[in-house]
């Protein structure tokens, strides 16, 4: 790896702890992405809408070799996330499909094709094209939650089914 060749890398925070994790990796001047949904939270006597982690425990790093201890320092930072004791740089272009995903809202359609559990598919349109995954579960019409490759979490995506289609294995 170049010395100079900065890298995403996906962290895992201890938990609850992703927004001052955030704050203090700014603050220490590092690159850092922390992708937050807006849901509508309902206590017994309101509602009130909140930014939670689209993936919880999980913030992503943009660093250069040299940088990787810095980051293991900041109070809240627990590991990086490994493949084989080495931690694993994340595609690019799966941080900029899922800053995609969060800044745009796609129009809904009705699936043409039926999934599984356990189906490996692709997103072959909308914001997400390119993105490949596990299917995990099915929630409804529209709601599929798909494993993504590299960090090893799945996230829950409201994607139309029609902008899925099944690869063959």
């Amino acid at each position: 790896m170049d010395q100079n060749q900065k890298n995403w890398f996906a962290i895992y925070t201890k938990s609850r702890n992703e927004k001052k994790v955030y704050d203090r990796l700014i603050e220490a001047g590092v690159e850092v992405f922390l992708p937050l949904l807006k849901v509508l939270k309902q206590w017994s006597d309101r509602k009130k809408w909140v930014e939670e982690p689209l993936f919880r425990s999980y913030i992503f790093v943009r660093i250069q070799p040299q940088e990787y201890y810095q980051i293991l320092n900041i109070p809240g930072v627990v590991r990086y996330i490994a493949f084989e004791g080495k931690a694993v740089p994340v595609p690019p272009q799966q941080i900029l499909a899922i800053k995609q995903f969060l800044n745009n809202e796609e129009d809904i359609r009705e699936a043409g094709e039926e999934f599984e559990i356990g189906d490996r598919v692709e997103i072959f349109r909308g914001t997400l094209k390119g993105l490949l995954g596990d299917l995990i579960d099915i929630r409804g019409k529209q709601k599929v939650r798909i494993e993504i490759e590299n960090i090893g979490h799945s996230i829950i995506l409201t994607i139309p089914k029609s902008y899925l289609r099944m690869i063959r294995k």
